[in-house]
């Protein structure tokens, strides 16, 4: 009952977007520190709104790329994920480590609510957004760099030299700016036709090289403090070079297909998310042009 007050309102209101959930690895205790606040925060509000909330139409949940992809299985190249893809993971694999704990997190999360709405048959509707690596501008609330969102701690520490000898891997090669996924939220509340639906929320693929190279462009002065070596796609997974300057996708035009550029990886469908939502995405290169003042502005 911890939301029952917070959403009685006069007057009342007709949208809740649910954002909260833990991404670290901090942890102790991934029931408790993971698992238990995703689940219990994603089905505690949703009864709390049948229960308090009558005036409330949509609901939108913050779940994750977590929940679709299933990384047990690789990169599958040819393959092409979509809102139709579930990560299969179980409990016993979720208390295995933090990474596979929230994974777990995030699915059994979003499973919850789309249970609930079967069950409960609520007066509202729920949309959930899937989105990968969210990168983009920090708020300016945001006092400290320890307390950055974890897809954003790779960008502070190229930008303060914590990445000079080797750039790692990416742990996913898909991404959105914060900012297209804070309005495709905002588009799924307002459009009727997104009511009871997944949303893929990516740009297209990024690597670490790519960032780097993006953030030596716009900070000449530091550009020996940050690796060339390293962060590139997976092994066999570009071809040959293509324009980085413009998002990513499977076909579209400037995007045009990509599947004979990138082999080695799997490729992604976010049609619905442009087609009903009508996010038009934006770049690597403008993304880290704006985050990187945000970022100095707090220390970096």
């Amino acid at each position: 009952g911890a939301f029952d007050e917070a959403v009685k309102s006069d007057p009342p209101f007709e949208w809740v977007i649910h954002t909260a959930s833990p991404f670290h690895f901090n942890i102790t205790d991934t029931k408790k520190d993971l698992l238990d606040p995703a689940i219990i925060g994603t089905t505690g509000i949703l009864k709390a709104i049948k229960k308090s909330a009558p005036s409330v139409k949509r609901v939108i949940i913050t779940s994750s790329f977590a929940a679709v992809f299933s990384p047990k299985i690789g990169n599958r190249p040819g393959y092409t994920y979509s809102e139709k893809d579930w990560n299969p993971t179980t409990e016993e694999e979720a208390i295995q480590d933090p990474p596979s704990g929230y994974r777990a997190s995030k699915t059994f999360a979003e499973k919850a609510a789309w249970e609930f709405v079967e069950k409960e048959k609520p007066n509202f509707t729920v949309s959930t957004m899937n989105p990968p690596m969210v990168f983009g501008p920090i708020h300016p609330k945001l006092q400290t760099l320890e307390t950055l969102n974890t897809s954003n701690q790779r960008i502070r520490d190229m930008m303060l030299g914590k990445m000079q000898d080797e750039l790692p891997a990416a742990a996913v090669y898909v991404w959105v700016d914060v900012r297209d996924l804070a309005l495709a939220h905002i588009r799924a509340a307002e459009r009727p036709d997104a009511a009871g639906k997944r949303f893929f929320v990516t740009a297209g693929y990024y690597s670490n090289k790519e960032l780097a190279d993006n953030i030596r462009e716009q900070l000449p002065d530091r550009a020996s403090k940050i690796a060339t070596k390293g962060g590139e796609f997976p092994e066999g997974g570009m071809s040959h070079q293509i324009n980085f300057t413009e998002p990513r996708s499977m076909s579209g035009t400037p995007e045009k297909a990509f599947a004979d550029d990138f082999v080695g990886y799997f490729e992604y469908d976010n049609s619905r998310t442009k087609d009903i939502l009508g996010v038009n995405f934006r770049s690597v290169k403008d993304m880290v042009k704006d985050t990187i003042p945000t970022l100095q502005a707090i220390g970096a």
